[in-house]
């Protein structure tokens, strides 16, 4: 997927990229990707960025020409603001205070910064000077190259190497892994230093261009998401086409067990089901895929089904109308999300289940695309499991009707993404 996508990237946001390991290519690759789709792009550095990188961006304009960026953007789309020359080969960029009046101007759509220097060395940490991040950023991206891993930690391979040992809690000169950079990138004096407030926290795991990095990027994503201050986490290999590889999000489970479908004069999620209720085995599904956090929603009645569920690390939600179906318990269960969640799947407990690998797969599919939604066909048949990116859950909460998300998959059709039965 695109890094626009990956980032959710909307008019009005300031992106402020701090780290190693491509920095300024994200800026200048993100904005070639937002000034495509039609959006008035300014790039910048609150620090100071090469000459020769000067010459990345179409067009470039000093603090003083600040006159010009309408006509600059009416041409191109973006513009590089940049100050004086430092005379060591390398030009400053805008002050805070410039980025937060261009920030308020009707004519930028975006704003992309560069906030802190690395050495040209894959992996940092902060100094006390640093980062210099714009009280207006929106989404605070500390970026890492996945080509630091089994580098041993010094001065050769990482900038303030001292720094990242004490942050990452371990010896100078080890071996840097998954877990060296997840602690950095996710730690509140590392690659979340100086974070706004309700600005979203997005680290990028750079330089992935061989499969082999995938198990222990995908190792480190999953440690930066238990870690709270994390939005999403970003596989990429800037260089290619297209950039990102994964796009790590929340995924949390909705298990739908409110619904009155009876067999036999039963409810259909109080029937037993490998030993235990349908509606058990579903939020025992749903925790075996990793979703997290999972909810089940069930009507007031439910006390047998809401005992059994008693001992497992899910949490359970009532709705009171008794004739509610299943557009209430999705209303329910999406109100009860916390707010960093990025994606729901949703589970039947009245409907044949699926496997734990099935919903695995659909999983996958997301961070491989960050579809609207993700739909499991079996048979040629939707099936049970059906994944809604964040992005929809306004519109799937404002249904009005049972039918809402089946509304919802046909409206965005062309963007939903089919998931083959796994192997």
């Amino acid at each position: 997927m695109s890094l626009a996508r990956a980032l959710r990237v909307e008019r009005g946001a300031v992106v402020s990229f701090v780290g190693g390991g491509g920095k300024t290519t994200s800026m200048f690759r993100l904005a070639a990707e937002l000034s495509a789709a039609g959006l008035r792009v300014v790039t910048t550095t609150t620090t100071h960025i090469s000459k020769q990188q000067v010459h990345m961006a179409p067009v470039s304009l000093e603090v003083d020409e600040i006159d010009l960026l309408d006509s600059r953007l009416d041409r191109h789309g973006q513009c590089l603001v940049i100050g004086p020359s430092d005379g060591k080969g390398r030009v400053f960029g805008a002050s805070s205070e410039l980025i937060g009046a261009l920030h308020a101007r009707r004519d930028v759509d975006v704003i992309l910064v560069e906030a802190d220097g690395s050495r040209s060395l894959p992996f940092k940490a902060p100094g006390q000077h640093e980062p210099v991040v714009p009280e207006v950023t929106t989404i605070l991206s500390p970026i890492a190259g996945i080509n630091a891993l089994g580098q041993p930690l010094d001065e050769a391979h990482v900038h303030r190497s001292e720094l990242v040992a004490s942050l990452a809690q371990q010896p100078l000169g080890s071996p840097i892994t998954a877990t060296t950079l997840a602690r950095v990138l996710s730690h509140p004096q590392g690659g979340g230093k100086l974070c706004p407030a309700g600005a979203r926290l997005v680290p990028i795991l750079n330089k992935i261009d061989a499969d082999d990095f995938l198990p222990p990027a995908n190792e480190a994503a999953a440690a930066m998401l238990s870690t709270a201050d994390v939005d999403t986490v970003i596989l990429s290999s800037l260089k290619t086409d297209p950039p990102v590889r994964q796009s790590w999000t929340r995924a949390a489970g909705i298990v739908l067990a409110a619904c009155k479908s009876t067999h036999g004069g039963e409810s259909k999620q109080s029937l037993p089901w490998d030993g235990e209720t349908a509606a058990v085995r579903a939020a025992r599904i749903a925790l075996e895929a990793g979703l997290d956090p999972v909810i089940v929603v069930l009507r007031g009645e439910e006390k047998t089904i809401g005992k059994a569920l008693v001992g497992l690390p899910i949490r359970t939600v009532f709705i009171a109308d008794l004739e509610a179906g299943h557009g209430s318990s999705v209303r329910k269960g999406l109100e009860s999300l916390p707010p960093s969640t990025g994606a729901a799947v949703f589970l039947f407990a009245d409907q044949p289940l699926p496997a734990p690998n099935t919903i695995e797969s659909v999983l996958l599919a997301h961070r491989q695309s960050f579809a609207p939604a993700c739909v499991p066909v079996v048979g040629g048949r939707r099936g049970n499991s059906v994944l809604f990116d964040r992005a929809l859950f306004r519109e799937l909460a404002e249904s009005s009707v049972d039918a809402g998300a089946r509304e919802l998959l046909e409206k965005y059709a062309s963007a939903v993404v089919t998931v083959p039965p796994s192997p």
